[in-house]
C-alpha cells in the first residue's frame, strides 16, 4: 500500500507473528496473537505519532503473512517495500511471561520468510524522498542475505543524502558478541545515529575502548556518527554529540512490559529529529514514548499518539472524563 506521499523514514526487517502467553507455555493456557517485529515496532510508533514511516520486509504467502501487512497496514504504515514470498513461511515467535517484568521469548524464524530478505529488495527507488533510513542489528544478524540488504540500504541512503540510524540491539541468541561486533563496528561508522543500551555501546565501539565515555568517544571520532544515544533503562537517557552530552532521566510508570521499549524509545527519538527539536528535547519525547511502551502490555499496542504525549504529565491514577 502507498499513502501516495514519500516516507519520512524507511525501515527494513523481519516482522513475525507473536503468540503471547498469560503463564507459563508449559501449563497450557490461552495464547493471544499479533505480530512484532524491531523495525516493525518502531514504524509504528512514528506513525501513531503522525510521520510518514515506510516497512521493507518479506513475509510468507500465508494466513500469518497476510496478518503482518494487514496490522502494518493499519497502523499507516507504507508497506509498498513489502514482499510475499511463496517458498518459506512467516516467522514466528512466543512470548512467555516468566516472573514478574521478565519475559521469555522463543523464535521460530530458521528459514522464515523474513530471513531470506536480500539486496533486490531494496531498491532505491523506494527510499526516494525519505529523510532517515532506520536499521538494526537484529536485520543483521538473521545471515549473509539480509546482512547485504540493511549495506545496500544504507548505500543507497548516502547516495540519497539519507540521514542513516543504527540500532545495535543485540539478540544473543542470533549472534555472539564476536559476531556482532565484527558486522555492527564497521557499520557503526556509516550511521549517523548510533542507539545502543549502555552494554551494547561495545559492540559498535573501538575494541579498545573500555568505558562507555570512551566508547561514545571512539564513535563520534571516526566515520560518519554526529550522534550516539544511550539507553540507560531505569535511569533514563544520554545523547551525545561533539559539543557535550544531555541526559534526561526516565518517566516513572508502572511497568507491565518490557518487550519493545526500546523500539518505542528510537520512534520517540526519530520523531524529534524529523520534529527538528534540540537534543534535550528528543531525549524527553524519546524517553516519553518508551515509558508509554512500558506501561502497556504488547510490543507496540500501547505506543502514544502524538495528542497522547501530554497524558503522563496528568497525576497518578487519574481519570480522562
Amino acid at each position: 500500500m502507498s499513502t501516495g506521499a514519500a516516507p519520512d523514514v524507511v525501515t527494513l526487517g523481519e516482522t513475525m507473528a507473536v503468540f503471547r502467553s498469560f503463564g507459563p507455555l508449559r501449563m497450557g493456557g490461552d495464547l493471544r496473537l499479533s505480530v512484532a517485529g524491531a523495525e516493525s515496532n518502531v514504524a509504528v510508533g512514528l506513525t501513531r505519532l503522525g510521520h510518514r514511516a515506510r516497512w521493507i520486509g518479506r513475509v510468507g504467502d500465508d494466513e500469518l503473512g497476510t496478518l503482518v501487512l494487514r496490522s502494518l497496514r493499519a497502523e499507516s504504515v507504507d508497506t509498498t517495500g513489502a514482499r510475499r514470498d511463496p517458498e518459506a513461511p512467516t516467522g514466528l515467535l512466543l512470548s512467555e511471561p516468566r516472573i514478574a517484568d521478565l519475559t521469555r521469548i522463543q523464535y521460530y524464524r530458521t528459514g522464515s520468510a523474513g530471513s531470506r530478505l536480500g539486496p533486490e529488495d531494496v531498491a532505491p527507488a523506494l527510499l526516494d524522498g525519505a529523510r532517515i533510513l532506520h536499521v538494526s542489528g537484529i536485520t543483521c544478524a538473521l545471515g549473509p542475505r539480509p546482512l547485504a540488504a540493511v549495506r545496500a540500504a544504507v548505500r543507497a541512503a548516502h547516495a540519497a543524502g539519507m540521514l542513516v540510524s543504527l540500532d545495535v540491539n543485540h539478540r544473543p541468541r542470533l549472534w555472539s558478541s564476536t559476531e556482532a561486533a565484527a558486522v555492527l563496528r564497521p557499520l557503526a561508522r556509516e550511521a549517523d545515529l548510533v542507539i545502543a543500551s549502555d552494554d551494547e555501546l561495545a559492540l559498535a565501539a573501538a575494541p579498545r575502548a573500555r568505558t562507555v565515555a570512551d566508547r561514545v568517544r571512539s564513535l563520534l571520532s571516526g566515520g560518519r556518527t554526529r550522534e550516539v544515544a544511550v539507553k540507560l533503562g531505569g535511569d533514563g537517557a544520554e545523547l551525545h554529540t561533539a559539543e557535550g552530552r544531555d541526559h534526561t532521566p526516565a518517566r516513572r510508570v508502572a511497568v507491565r512490559d518490557t518487550v519493545g521499549a526500546g523500539d518505542a524509545f528510537t520512534a520517540g527519538l526519530l520523531s524529534g529529529v524529523l520534529d527538528g527539536l534540540g537534543t534535550r528535547e528528543r531525549l524527553e519525547r524519546a524517553n516519553t514514548v518508551g515509558a508509554f511502551a512500558v506501561g502497556s502490555e504488547g510490543d507496540w499496542q500501547g505506543l502514544p499518539e502524538r495528542r497522547e504525549l501530554a497524558l503522563l504529565d496528568r497525576e497518578d491514577g487519574a481519570t480522562l472524563r
